[in-house]
């Protein structure tokens, strides 16, 4: 898969701009690739915390619907004595 670039004017505060600058000398990289993996690393944790968000909301619902069917799951699963055979198994 081939990724296009587009090229953007961006404006930083200027200690931003250092820092990023102290970075990409540190790191042997350009400025666009230090910017570029910041955005891509806050992607990351962005779609990790909405899906650690999801996961929460759903096993919340699945909890609640557990409890709400409990009962009849239970009465689903009970069998009653004229519902055993004579060697006490189930019979269907």
């Amino acid at each position: 898969m081939t990724v296009q670039y587009r090229k953007i004017t961006i404006s930083l505060p200027s200690p931003l701009l250092e820092y990023a600058d102290r970075r990409a000398d540190r790191a042997r990289l350009s400025r666009s690739q230090v910017i570029s993996e910041a955005l891509a690393q806050a992607r990351i944790e962005e779609q990790t915390r909405l899906a650690a968000e999801g996961y929460r909301f759903y096993a919340s619902e699945a909890s609640e619907f557990a409890e709400a069917s409990a009962g009849a799951v239970a009465d689903a699963l009970a069998v009653s004595p004229s519902e055993e055979g004579a060697d006490g198994r189930e019979t269907w």
